[in-house]
């Protein structure tokens, strides 16, 4: 009878209650495997010591050692970094050099100027560095070039580097 009416009622609704459970993991497994994980960490010799520039014109850097390249977004042929995911990412580049002759290194995002790190020694070693944060849609692009006239160097201590990490899609 009546024991056996809720008996039923309540296995159905157990079931029903599963059934949405399975459902809300399905869910929270689509949207944690849609969510991109993206960060990279290059610096500009893959081996040895040397440097680079000064060149007439600004020149874009391909940094060739890479430490990290989760989401393989960063491009080691052609220094360029292409977000898979709309989102706000976080950029910072380094440059280290030497001398009399200034070191300067350019982001850009899809060609704009975004910041620059630069230094004007007058002797012995200086390092300049700068960082933002962009909102970029998907395929944007983000790249260091070397500024012109600018010389940068590096070595087995990977003075100078370019990251980025992806903080939030939206």
């Amino acid at each position: 009878g009546a024991t056996g009416l809720i008996s039923s009622v309540t296995m159905k609704c157990f079931q029903l209650s599963n059934i949405s459970l399975k459902i809300k993991l399905k869910i929270m497994t689509f949207l944690s495997v849609s969510v991109k994980q993206v960060a990279f960490s290059v610096s500009l010799l893959g081996q040895g010591r040397g440097d680079t520039g000064p060149y007439n014109a600004n020149t874009t850097l391909i940094f060739k050692c890479v430490v990290t390249n989760i989401g393989n977004a960063y491009n080691p042929h052609t220094g360029i970094f292409t977000a898979p995911v709309r989102g706000v990412y976080h950029f910072e580049l380094h440059m280290f050099g030497y001398g009399d002759i200034q070191t300067g290194g350019v982001l850009f995002k899809n060609g704009e100027l975004i910041c620059i790190a630069y230094e004007a020694p007058t002797s012995g070693r200086v390092s300049a560095s700068n960082g933002a944060s962009l909102l970029l849609e998907v395929g944007d692009q983000v790249s260091v070039l070397l500024h012109a006239n600018t010389r940068i160097h590096d070595n087995h201590n990977h003075h100078t580097t370019f990251s980025g990490h992806l903080i939030f899609t939206m």
